[in-house]
């Protein structure tokens, strides 16, 4: 499993999919909010958190459909599937490998994006935390969705129309943890609601991911 994992490390940092593609997407997507909305500061200060989850949501779905569509052009995903590793541990694995080429370096920028849109200064701990806890969430149902879509010509975009709505509950809660931080509120419910989700995703996904596999490649 290191070694699959070491594997598709370094296929995301050459193929151009990984965290270069959806950093620079996500810089982008920051970069224009201010010129749409306007140098209002007050405004930007409101939809500051709501904009860096979108933007790190849409910044996801740019690599998902590369998670097994390569390994299966290029047939090494029938190796891998008949070789004495679980397939569950092969998704979870998939997931982890997005994990770390896309959530992590995502998380790890938002608090320097968060400058740009006036970010409230109570906001920035807990978005990195909210995105450390959600971002998981988002690359396991990114590829539970790759495997349903596994084989299918030109199904990116069918792939972001099953896991967008997959998405939401976690961009709730997720600008929700942020909100009330800054808001001064208790955040402790969404907080958990959101570490929920990212737990029944990893506990459940990977098996019907695998299910989802085996069905595709017969």
């Amino acid at each position: 499993m290191r070694a699959l994992l070491l594997r598709d490390l370094a296929l995301a940092v050459k193929a151009g999919g990984g965290f270069g593609l959806s950093l620079a997407f996500f810089l982008i997507v920051t970069v224009l909010v201010p010129f749409g909305v306007g140098p209002d500061t007050g405004i930007l200060r409101e939809v500051a958190t709501g904009i860096l989850w979108v933007g790190a949501l849409l910044a996801c779905l740019l690599s998902l459909d590369r998670i097994f569509q390569l390994d299966f052009e290029d047939g090494s995903l029938d190796l891998l599937v008949t070789s004495p590793l679980p397939l569950e541990g092969l998704v979870i694995v998939k997931a982890l490998a997005h994990w770390l080429t896309t959530g992590l370096p995502l998380t790890l920028l938002a608090p320097v994006l968060g400058v740009l849109l006036n970010l409230d200064p109570a906001g920035y701990l807990w978005i990195v935390v909210s995105l450390a806890l959600g971002t998981p969430a988002l690359s396991m149902i990114g590829t539970f969705g790759a495997a349903l879509t596994v084989g299918l010509k030109r199904g990116g975009l069918l792939l972001s129309l099953l896991v967008l709505p997959l998405y939401v509950p976690s961009l709730i809660f997720g600008a929700e943890t942020v909100r009330r931080a800054v808001d001064g509120f208790d955040n402790t419910t969404p907080l958990f609601m959101l570490a929920g989700i990212t737990l029944g995703t990893v506990a459940v996904l990977p098996f019907a991911a695998a299910a989802a596999i085996r069905i595709n490649l017969r």
